[in-house]
C-alpha cells in the first residue's frame, strides 16, 4: 500500500493534503478538485473496480465543515483505500465519480439527501428519501433531534401507542 500512496503523490503532485494509516487501513485527504482524476487513476492503474461506498460527515468545525468520503476496493488483489474530500459550509460542492464508477450514482444522491452536498456533474441529483421541497438535512449536527415539527405530513398514529397523546401534540407541531 505504501508504493500506491508514493505513486499517488507523485502523480499528484500536492493533491494529497495528508495520510493516516490505522489499523491496517489507509485514508488519504486530497483536494476536491483533484478528486475525480485520482479516482480514475486508481481504476485504471492500480485496479480499483469497485467503489463501495461514498457518504459523508458533517465535522461541524468553523472551516471545511463537511467531509465526503469514498471507499475504494481492488477486488483482484483484495486492498481497499479510503479517500477524503473536505467542503465549507458556504459552498458543499464536489465533483461527481459517476464517469469513473456508474454506481457512485446512488450514493451521491443519499449524501446530497442526508447533508446537502452538491455533486457537480451528477446525471440525476434529487432527494431520495426526503421529499424534494424539504428544506432540510437530516444528518447535519445543527438538525433538530427530534425533527422539525410540521414540516412534513406524518402517519397517522397507531391506536396501541404507548405515548399517544404526546406524540399527537408533537404530530401537530407542539415542542414537547
Amino acid at each position: 500500500m505504501r508504493e500506491l500512496v508514493q505513486d499517488i503523490q507523485e502523480i499528484f503532485n500536492g493533491a494529497v493534503k495528508s495520510i493516516c494509516e490505522f489499523r491496517g487501513e489507509t485514508t488519504l485527504l486530497v483536494e476536491t478538485t483533484q478528486i475525480v482524476k485520482i479516482c480514475q487513476y486508481l481504476k485504471d492503474h492500480h485496479g480499483f473496480n469497485y467503489c463501495a461506498d461514498i457518504c459523508g460527515a458533517d465535522r461541524f468545525t468553523e472551516e471545511d465543515r463537511f467531509e465526503v468520503i469514498y471507499n475504494l476496493t481492488n477486488l483482484d488483489k483484495q486492498l481497499r483505500l479510503r479517500l477524503k474530500v473536505r467542503v465549507s459550509e458556504d459552498n458543499p460542492v464536489v465533483p461527481s465519480v459517476t464517469s469513473v464508477w456508474k454506481g457512485a450514482n446512488w450514493h451521491e444522491r443519499e449524501t446530497y439527501d442526508m447533508y446537502g452536498i452538491r455533486f457537480d456533474g451528477h446525471p440525476d441529483l434529487r432527494r431520495m428519501y426526503m421529499p424534494e421541497d424539504f428544506e432540510y438535512y437530516p444528518l447535519r449536527k445543527d438538525f433538530p433531534l427530534i425533527g422539525v415539527p410540521g414540516s412534513i405530513p406524518l402517519p397517522e398514529l397507531d391506536e396501541r401507542a404507548q405515548n399517544k397523546n404526546a406524540a399527537m401534540r408533537f404530530n401537530s407541531g407542539e415542542r414537547i
